[in-house]
């Protein structure tokens, strides 16, 4: 079951970041978005290069997600994005606040798939070979 959910988390992260990703090209290049976007999360990048920046590594780690390589890198670069996502729509605009939380689970879900990838990086005293 837990399986089955991981691939299911995966999936569903690689299309909305990808899609997220491709959408936020369109506001960069002056174009209408296809999707809406959250007029409060557009204000906040008031540089051009921090919206191209995040909306590249969207694209990158969607697509990584959905052919199912480097998970783990792709969830420690989409780390701070998620919870970026997750407080902005908490505190500032609630109006996407539901697929905030559906990120935030099915990031989870994945984090929780993937853990002992991450479990050095919690160790008080790592190991060194010198």
């Amino acid at each position: 079951m837990i399986k089955i959910s991981m691939h299911i988390s995966r999936l569903f992260l690689g299309v909305v970041f990808l899609i997220a990703g491709i959408n936020g090209f369109f506001v960069i290049f002056g174009s209408e978005p296809f999707i809406a976007t959250s007029l409060a999360a557009m204000a906040l990048f008031e540089f051009k290069y921090l919206l191209i920046a995040e909306k590249s590594l969207e694209v990158i780690c969607g697509i990584l997600l959905i052919v199912n390589q480097f998970i783990p890198l792709a969830i420690a670069i989409l780390s701070p994005i998620v919870a970026n996502i997750f407080l902005l729509h908490l505190f500032l605009d609630h109006s996407l606040l539901p697929l905030a939380i559906m990120l935030v689970l099915t990031f989870g879900v994945l984090l929780f798939y993937y853990r002992n990838n991450f479990m050095s990086l919690l160790e008080r005293k790592p190991y060194s070979p010198h």
